[in-house]
């Protein structure tokens, strides 16, 4: 698997641009240099970024999005695909 995230992504299984082998991976988004934990969908090439709206619904219940433009940086979490595991492992010790 490559380590650079794919241009869009998108949360939603309905879309064309869903993958849940990349979302089982854990993809993060910077946006304009802060990190985005609620984010929809993104596309790189075209700078912007889907974000719920509160908790607003729409009248099929799907969460209401805003789409906000600016730098789109994704990132994978977990980079070489067991670095979770090891992280966890590290991060444990450190509590004793």
């Amino acid at each position: 698997m490559s380590d650079t995230p794919p241009d869009r992504l998108s949360l939603d299984p309905r879309s064309p641009h869903f993958d849940a082998e990349l979302l089982k991976r854990g993809v993060g988004i910077r946006f304009n240099g802060q990190e985005k934990t609620n984010v929809e969908e993104y596309s790189v090439s075209e700078g912007w970024i889907r974000v719920a709206a509160g908790r607003s619904r729409d009248r099929f219940g799907n969460p209401m999005t805003l789409k906000l433009k600016g730098t789109v940086e994704p990132y994978y979490e977990d980079v070489a695909g067991d670095g979770a595991e090891s992280a966890g492992e590290t991060g444990d010790s450190d509590k004793e």
